[in-house]
């Protein structure tokens, strides 16, 4: 039975978002705080605090659920202020028709009295003025109508507009709240199974090996469902020591294009070496044992190859590649994984069939690595807690920042408290 990391069971990542850092208290962090050291916590209050951190996380879930309906309601036609304002709106066209009639009454009065005959009768001059008067006076009362109707339109819109921007403000400080809460709960938990862990395995923890090292060459940027890619690993002993026994860790994460489905059922991970050519899936344990042991400055070489399924959908993806070391007298760790983003592209149509990639002669013989593709990779580093990573990625603005958030964090979170420990079985 191989080694057991914490990370086989990491959930799939989101890589349309950016990486995230983990921002937890003393009590979870793997360093010691600067002042006093705190006493390290039990796994019963880590319990209590995971518990806790999940109520927390609920509570803003909820929160936001409710949030969001509010938004809604706010930028709907039917809400009341959007409803008075509608209203408002067509009363104040309604005085401003009004009070165009008025004005043209008022012309129309002054035209009949300037229109007058000299012989009109002083009976028609005084029915003509006072229709002038009276027009005069309707035109005055519309002129005030409309000014009060204007000013009760502006202030009902003014008032829908506010509850919409009041209500998305709430919402985006809900969502904050839920991004937050994750941060805590996702700390929460990956110290409660590091610490029961602890408990439950014996010896002592295996430390970061800064000379042991793994490069990815030739890791595509883009991969097409129903292609499979090949691309290198090579695992370098660059210590003072030769290592008993090293094996290299591979895992592969991916999400849709929205970061909240995880689609990596679609993806499986094959590898080949010198000692073993035939192409074999990389296991549960989501390790590759077939290095063997490296003396001092030698280095073994892999070959890795990614199978999408024709059914996958478009999303986006990520490997983590590392390797550990194990002596009788203590193991190792590297320091920095290689973490590789890609996207991938949906088929056109039906797939057209194409042979297995052959593992590479040079990469098989060990004599060296061939670049392949044009991805990169970059180091993951698991001393300061960080995630970093790069290729392209979808910048398209999402409402549910919370689930693909979820991903990225329990990810890489996970990664961070794999297993450091020499009582482990190899």
């Amino acid at each position: 039975m191989k080694i057991r990391r914490v990370l086989a069971t990491a959930v799939a990542i989101a890589v349309t978002t950016p990486a995230v850092m983990l921002s937890v208290t003393p009590a979870f962090a793997d360093t010691e705080p600067a002042a006093q050291p705190q006493a390290k916590p039990t796994v019963k209050e880590l319990e209590k605090a995971a518990a806790e951190a999940q109520k927390a996380y609920d509570e803003a879930v909820a929160a936001e659920k409710v949030a969001r309906k509010v938004v809604d309601e706010a930028l709907s036609d039917s809400s009341p202020l959007a409803v008075a304002a509608k209203a408002a709106r067509k009363a104040a066209e309604d005085a401003a028709t009004a009070k165009t009639t008025a004005d043209k009454a008022v012309t129309d009065a002054k035209a009949a009295l300037d229109a007058l005959p000299a012989e009109a009768t002083p009976e028609e001059k005084a029915a003509a003025e006072k229709t002038l008067t009276e027009a005069e006076t309707a035109a005055t009362a519309a002129a005030t109508a409309k000014t009060t109707a204007d000013a009760e339109a502006r202030t009902a819109v003014d008032l829908a507009d506010d509850a919409r921007v009041a209500a998305v403000r709430v919402y985006g400080k809900a969502q904050a709240a839920v991004e937050e809460t994750l941060a805590a709960k996702t700390a929460a938990d990956a110290a409660l199974a590091r610490a029961k862990e602890e408990e439950n395995q014996g010896g002592g923890e295996c430390l970061d090996e800064p000379g042991l090292t793994t490069v990815v060459t030739g890791f595509p940027s883009k991969v097409t469902a129903g292609t499979a890619t090949t691309f290198s690993v090579r695992v370098t002993n660059g210590t003072d020591k030769d290592m008993e026994k090293v094996l290299t860790y591979a895992s592969v994460h991916a999400t849709d294009k929205s970061g909240a489905k995880d689609i990596a059922k679609y993806l499986k991970l094959k590898w080949s070496s010198a000692s073993s050519p035939k192409w074999k899936t990389v296991d549960g344990d989501l390790y590759i044992d077939t290095i063997g042991a490296l003396k001092r400055g030698e280095h073994g070489d892999i070959e890795l190859r990614l199978d999408v399924d024709a059914k996958a959908p478009a999303g986006q993806g990520l490997t983590f590649i590392a390797g550990d070391y194990f002596n009788k007298d203590g193991c190792g760790l590297t320091p920095d994984a290689a973490v590789n983003k890609f996207d991938i592209k949906a088929a056109a149509g039906k797939p057209t069939p194409k042979p297995d990639p052959k593992p590479s002669k040079t990469a098989a013989a060990g004599s060296g690595v061939t670049p392949q593709g044009s991805g990169s990779s970059v180091p993951v580093n698991t001393t300061n807690g960080s995630l970093a990573a790069t290729g392209s990625s979808d910048a398209t603005a999402q409402i549910a920042l919370a689930g693909g958030a979820a991903v990225v964090l329990g990810a890489g979170a996970m990664f961070l408290v794999r297993r450091r420990r020499t009582g482990a079985d190899v």
